[in-house]
């Protein structure tokens, strides 16, 4: 068999349960979540898909398949290993109460084992295995699940046999919500064995002596030497994890919750989500030690090895500048998506802006540890475009905004290390003129956190005058308490998309639909919505704007949206063709991909206001709002500005 490619491989997934299953296909949403005010990013498949797990009907019905665009922050210092990506698809297939456990298992045993030429991905048998929750307090122990498994059968007969069936606790093998409230359930998930696949794999036997794992034939799934890829994720979704009632009273105070303040109680629509990795799946279906090597990668690889002068073998990187390469090709991969998204944000020092301006400017970083002393990040994207834009049309339709944007953006690193360095220099003279010892964490962290200074160059400055370097150690200290206060805010998860299900929130969601239209008639077509952020306590609301709004403006907008709040507008939804929406007048980010799978749309319409594409939900009519005030518009990036609302209607149910 020939080595599959990546779109062979990620067409595969799709059509298997199109085909096979009656799933209709759908686009990827933005990377940019709509109404979630808990993350910046969309960071896994089921964030778009919120409301309808929650009960919200779905144009395209209750079985569902996709590839969604994902982008996690967490562990960006942790990229530049072989493992960790910051930007990644995934791919997954959803029963929005449809089909549950025995159905999804099987179509995952399926696609996973059914060799490639006659549908499947090939992978043996016995290199799988399986765990399942182990059961506690919340949910009982998912036997069901096992004995699923246990019956699966190839056509040469093999299943998974008991002993690698792993039974998990909840911090393995439970998903959702990853906040307060919401739709969650057990999981079982598949891992495959790399061991003797890869001729550069070595087990880590430290990790398994920490587990308490003596050799390497007692190592499991729940080893973390590497051995076993989890590479896909079934979740259950039957319950909805709500606040007690003295939850609630303590979570209204703003004190500390502890796990006996919540409660979990059967979802009246049981729901599957699902989750493979293209980039594992490709660099086992291509016999790869990491997504790096293979061609999701390595076009934009060669690239920076070239401009670097390193030599180098086809298809692999180099020991030495491995992980410099690695963060350079992860973190300009996701900038470029970030960036050419249909929400996409520019480069700034706030939110999903300031994530971009810190992954550009840790890639230029690198490029300069391993040699690169030209403009070079808006070459690399070039081969991101180049490999990605059949799929992700939108990166080709914005590639000169990304293009310029990486341009401006590795311009401005340059004035900001000149910048830096004065700094530093002030600070030698005036807290270490003797120029011994190292400088404080403290210090190199107001370097960083202030001038945008990275910790790497401040070592370097500190040994070049003659200092020994920085308190690595009070430095990520003071890094880790500023990561614990930016995520301060953003603790609360979501529920229908939004922070909770309450009806605040559905309030002020209601409220940005009248505040977009009321925008658009004030200052003109060009007006989208480029982001939102919905809590009970007040609607953030992020727009296409060059120009600071007038007063004037604002109080036209205010009295605009009250009028529609005072006419007590109905609030329904149509379920609609693309076309048929764009006809009647609906606005939205349309995505042709839409129009080229022959789905429908869901568009919320309040009265003869506004029609709007939209998810939900919403209040039934207007008038709950009672009355509607911004309470402060300001710059958010580059021809982005936003506004913070209430609704005075919340006042009367909270």
């Amino acid at each position: 068999m020939k080595t599959p490619s990546v779109r062979e491989i990620r067409r595969r997934y799709i059509d298997f349960f199109v085909t096979n299953y009656a799933h209709k296909e759908i686009p990827s949403a933005s990377i940019i979540p709509d109404n979630d005010p808990t993350v910046l990013f969309t960071t896994a498949g089921m964030h778009p898909l919120v409301p309808y797990l929650m009960g919200e009907p779905h144009p395209q019905g209750n079985r569902l398949v996709d590839s969604q665009k994902c982008v996690r922050t967490d562990d960006i210092e942790e990229v530049g290993d072989a493992t960790h990506l910051t930007f990644f698809e995934m791919l997954g297939n959803w029963s929005l109460g449809d089909y549950f456990k025995d159905l999804a298992i099987e179509m995952s045993f399926k696609l996973l084992t059914t060799p490639w030429v006659e549908g499947g991905f090939g992978l043996p048998v016995e290199r799988m295995s399986v765990s399942c929750f182990e059961g506690d307090n919340d949910a009982p122990r998912d036997e069901e699940s096992k004995n699923i498994w246990l019956s699966q059968k190839t056509s040469g007969g093999a299943g998974i046999p008991s002993e690698r069936i792993y039974f998990l606790p909840k911090k393995k093998n439970w998903w959702g919500p990853a906040g307060l409230t919401g739709p969650c359930g057990p999981d079982t998930e598949m891992f495959y064995d790399v061991c003797y696949e890869l001729p550069g794999f070595k087990e880590d036997l430290s990790l398994h002596k920490e587990g308490g794992r003596a050799s390497q034939q007692k190592c499991d799934v729940a080893c973390d030497c590497g051995r076993y890829v989890e590479v896909w994720n079934d979740v259950f979704m039957q319950y909805h994890k709500k606040l007690t009632d003295e939850g609630a009273k303590k979570s209204a105070a703003g004190e500390n919750l502890s796990p006996t303040d919540f409660k979990f109680d059967p979802l009246a629509q049981k729901n599957v989500d699902t989750g493979l990795g293209l980039e594992r799946m490709v660099a086992i279906l291509q016999k790869k030690e990491s997504p790096f090597e293979t061609e999701l990668f390595w076009s934009a690889v060669e690239v920076v090895l070239k401009l670097a002068q390193i030599p180098f073998e086809e298809g692999k990187i180099p020991t030495h500048v491995a992980q410099s390469v690695r963060i350079i090709a992860d973190h300009l991969r996701a900038a470029t998506f970030i960036l050419g998204d249909k929400m996409g944000v520019s480069p700034s020092n706030v939110d999903q802006g300031y994530i971009v301006r810190r992954l550009i400017r840790r890639a230029v970083r690198h490029g300069k540890i391993i040699g690169i002393n030209v403009a070079f990040t808006h070459l690399v994207a070039e081969k991101f475009v180049e490999q990605y834009s059949d799929v992700f049309s939108e990166l080709e339709q914005n590639d000169a905004f990304i293009y310029e944007e990486l341009k401006r953006e590795e311009e401005l690193f340059s004035r900001t290390i000149e910048h830096g360095i004065k700094e530093f220099e002030k600070l030698i003279e005036q807290k270490y003129p003797a120029k011994t010892g190292v400088v404080s964490g403290e210090d190199a962290f107001r370097l960083f956190d202030t001038y945008g200074f990275p910790a790497e160059m401040t070592i370097e400055e500190a040994q070049r005058v003659g200092m020994d370097g920085i308190d690595m150690q009070a430095f990520k200290s003071a890094f880790k308490k500023h990561q614990e206060l930016s995520r301060a805010g953003a603790t609360q998860k979501f529920s229908g998309g939004l922070a909770d299900d309450s009806e605040q929130c559905k309030m002020h969601h209601t409220a940005t639909h009248l505040l977009n239209m009321a925008l658009r008639t004030v200052l003109g077509t060009h007006v989208y919505q480029r982001g939102s952020n919905i809590t009970k306590e007040r609607l953030r609301f992020d727009f296409s704007q060059d120009d600071k709004m007038t007063p004037e403006q604002i109080s036209k907008v205010e009295e605009i949206v009250n009028t529609q709040i005072q006419r007590d507008l109905p609030v329904h939804f149509e379920i609609l063709d693309v076309e048929e929406a764009k006809k009647s007048g609906a606005i939205g980010v349309f995505d042709d991909k839409y129009a080229a799978l022959g789905n429908k749309v869901k568009v919320y319409i309040m009265g003869d206001f506004s029609r709007e594409v939209c998810g939900g939900p919403h209040v039934e009519h207007t008038g709950t709002l009672k009355h509607f005030k911004i309470l402060k518009e300001e710059a958010c990036s580059r021809g982005v500005r936003r506004i913070k609302a209430v609704v005075e209607g919340i006042k009367d149910v909270v």
